[in-house]
């Protein structure tokens, strides 16, 4: 295993330039680097969970639109480092208990036999990419990530704007002592920062914690930002199930970076995270706990990226499938929308100013139901706007029903698990018969593993007087 992740670096680094011999379709510099501020991509139109649709766009120049991409099942945002910690600091500023998920290619793997992380993961409202593998695969499935976006290279940037804003900060997790520690080097680093507070539970199986007394303690300190240090997933998982009881604007995985923080571990130099060789520098300081987890990743990871890879075609097979919007129709619930040909990288990017006034328009609309019936292919990237589309509408307390999905699109969502993420529903009335009925809201609960019996696939009910919803599959 070491010896083919180093020839697959080399073949990295002799390729990963913007004018490499292999990455003649890379994205343009400007996607590498953090924009100018007087700069609005379509991303920041498009890409914006929970942002008040009734605010207006910034007037400014829109630059080429980066996308989000599924990896694995997982939807990742298509952020620089700076990017991120402006996405983080405007969550904070808006007061809405949100949380932020950084997966790298262990995440991934462990989803892929964990229901409940994958769903946790697919719900987060900021979904960071952990990993240069993960950058690399995003390229090969037709879309390349801006770049790798580690929770230990996020930390430092936001506990400097906390130090500006005076954010309170909070150290949940790490082995006795480690917090303590971190806190005081924060403190002794960063003068104008509050007190750092802390907390090291002792260890105990996710199901035996003490929950009310961690909220409690967090709860008291009225924090801006909290670090959860569990390690991947029980952190997670401790994360969703609680972080609106706690009530602070953003809580972050952060893994290991409480024991980086303290200066129990150190970072690989600079040239390894740069050239994605972190991991053996990880080996060496830590091989008895990741020797297993690494090899176990290299086995499930690839063949499971060759199969998505193979299931999904990143090139459009002919003009006539691009993406169009053949219908666009208000309803008594909201919008019912006719898509056709394509929903891929090449074609979304044809016109990304459309795509975002339609994905602004559907949260004020009310419920949104999208007829794929005649979508003939769809790629990483087209599953990856479906799946920020249902995230913002869930914001919104709003569904995103996928109507009569097309044999491609239900291929694609059987081959990432994503079906039981999504509503989906065979049959819908006409629009003459639609009365004033509503839709139940079923996103976002307190515990993706609850499940209603009745079956996956919900029907319409076609009486005029009503729209409603029959065994849907709540999450």
């Amino acid at each position: 295993f070491p010896a083919l992740a180093l020839l697959i670096t080399l073949y990295r680094l002799l390729s990963d330039t913007e004018d490499g011999l292999f990455l003649s379709h890379a994205l343009p510099s400007r996607h590498l680097t953090a924009r100018s501020s007087s700069m609005v991509s379509s991303a920041d139109l498009l890409l914006a969970p929970g942002t008040p649709s009734s605010t207006p766009a910034p007037e400014a120049a829109l630059e080429s639109p980066a996308w989000p991409v599924n990896i694995l099942g997982v939807t990742f945002d298509p952020l620089t480092l700076a990017g991120a910690a402006d996405r983080i600091e405007r969550m904070v500023t808006e007061r809405q208990p949100r949380y932020v998920v950084t997966p790298n290619v262990d995440f991934l793997v462990q989803a892929q036999r964990d229901p409940e992380l994958h769903q946790i993961l697919g719900q987060a409202h900021l979904v960071l990419c952990d990993g240069k593998p993960l950058v690399w695969a995003s390229h090969w499935l037709g879309n390349r990530l801006p770049g790798r976006v580690a929770g230990s290279d996020l930390a430092p940037l936001l506990l400097e704007r906390a130090e500006r804003n005076r954010w309170k900060i909070f150290l949940l997790g790490g082995a006795a002592g480690v917090a303590a520690e971190a806190a005081r080097r924060l403190n002794e680093r960063h003068p104008g920062l509050p007190e750092v507070q802390h907390y090291s539970p002792p260890y105990a199986p996710l199901e035996r914690m003490d929950h009310a007394e961690i909220v409690h303690r967090i709860r008291a300190v009225e924090p801006d930002l909290v670090l959860v240090c569990f390690g991947c997933p029980k952190q997670e998982k401790w994360i969703f199930r609680h972080h609106r009881d706690v009530g602070a604007p953003v809580m972050i995985g952060a893994g290991g970076t409480v024991d980086f923080l303290a200066d129990r571990l150190k970072r690989a130099p600079h040239w390894m995270r740069r050239t994605g060789t972190e991991w053996l520098f990880r080996l060496w300081q830590e091989p008895r706990r990741l020797f297993r987890r690494y090899a176990d990743d290299v086995v499930r990871f690839f063949p499971a990226l060759l199969a998505q890879r193979r299931q999904l075609p990143t090139t459009t097979v002919d003009h006539d499938a691009e993406t169009t919007i053949s219908q666009c129709t208000s309803t008594s619930y909201g919008l019912r929308i006719q898509a056709a040909g394509g929903l891929q990288n090449a074609a979304l990017r044809r016109g990304p100013e459309d795509w975002a006034k339609l994905l602004q328009r559907s949260e004020i609309s009310g419920h949104c139901v999208v007829d794929l019936a005649d979508v003939r292919a769809i790629d990483s990237t087209g599953l990856a706007f479906l799946a920020h589309w249902q995230r913002r509408l869930a914001g919104a307390r709003r569904n995103l029903i996928l109507l009569r999905p097309s044999r491609a699109v239900r291929s694609a969502l059987a081959e990432l698990h994503l079906t039981d993420h999504f509503i989906i529903a065979e049959d819908g009335p006409a629009r003459s018969e639609v009365g004033t009925g509503t839709l139940p809201v079923r996103f976002d609960s307190a515990d993706p593993r609850a499940r209603t019996r009745g079956p996956r696939v919900p029907t319409f009910d076609q009486s005029p007087s009503r729209l409603s919803q029959k065994g849907a599959v709540e999450k």
